[in-house]
């Protein structure tokens, strides 16, 4: 049951942040140039995740042997959820920015505004271009992280359901405030998706490489709960000043 939840709360988590920085791109295109364009693009990206998620999935899930499929799984699942756990790391000690979908949203309606629109009845195929650009490499990393969580028999579900709730929150979320959500501790969601990604991948490269977890899918608890410790302490540290400089910025004699 545990392990259930901790898919369907990865998925939910990874695929809402996505989403929300594909729809940060569309927004920014629908309200600086014309909506129809943006949505024309975005729907076009949509229809081709949805073909490459028809053609990855079977042929990962259900044409690979199980050992292999789960080290390559888990392989490509420790790509992701290291990634994204080590810039979380640094934007929570404070030694990068914090993360902010409305920050992108801001930043690319200014890059628009420098594009002359073409004439009424025109097809803007800048609009177009750069909705698709944005919602196809969002998509694509969707895509390949359900897949991924998915690739357990029991997981299919809920990695499924959890994508399909991110989908229809982050789809109301858009239609209804015409902006991405300002005060969404975005930092905190991508520290707590490359947990669980980083949790998954070390599980299933772990089991095809042949290892037999003592608690088995329980073991998902325990390894969760060693990244967190490790991670906060990595944050502590990466907090703290250097021993030779002093809370004023100056160095200390050695």
């Amino acid at each position: 049951m545990m392990a259930y939840v901790l898919t369907m709360l990865g998925a939910a988590l990874a695929c809402t942040l996505e989403m929300l920085e594909a729809l940060a791109i569309v927004l920014a295109i629908a309200l600086t140039r014309r909506p129809r364009n943006a949505v024309v693009g975005a729907l076009a990206a949509v229809m081709a995740c949805l073909l490459l998620a028809a053609l990855v999935g079977p042929l990962l899930l259900d044409r690979i042997a199980r050992e292999p499929l789960r080290l390559l799984v888990g392989a490509a699942l420790l790509l992701f959820g290291l990634e994204w756990l080590r810039k979380a790391i640094l934007r929570l000690a404070g030694r990068r920015s914090r993360s902010s979908t409305f920050r992108e949203f801001v930043e690319e309606r200014e890059k628009l505004e420098r594009f002359s629109l073409p004439a009424p009845g025109r097809a803007d195929w800048v609009a177009r271009t750069i909705a698709f650009k944005g919602v196809l490499l969002e998509g694509v990393e969707v895509v390949l992280i359900v897949t991924a969580l998915a690739a357990h028999p029991w997981a299919r579900v809920p990695a499924l359901l959890g994508a399909g709730v991110s989908l229809v929150a982050t789809a109301a979320a858009g239609a209804l405030l015409h902006r991405p959500l300002r005060r969404l501790p975005e930092t905190h969601m991508k520290y707590a998706v490359g947990l669980f990604l980083t949790t998954f991948g070390t599980f299933f490269t772990g089991s095809g490489l042949g290892v037999r977890w003592p608690l088995g899918d329980a073991a998902l608890v325990v390894l969760i709960g060693v990244y967190v410790a490790a991670s906060q302490a990595m944050i502590a540290s990466l907090a703290r000043p250097p021993d030779h400089v002093s809370r004023a910025g100056e160095e200390v004699p050695a």
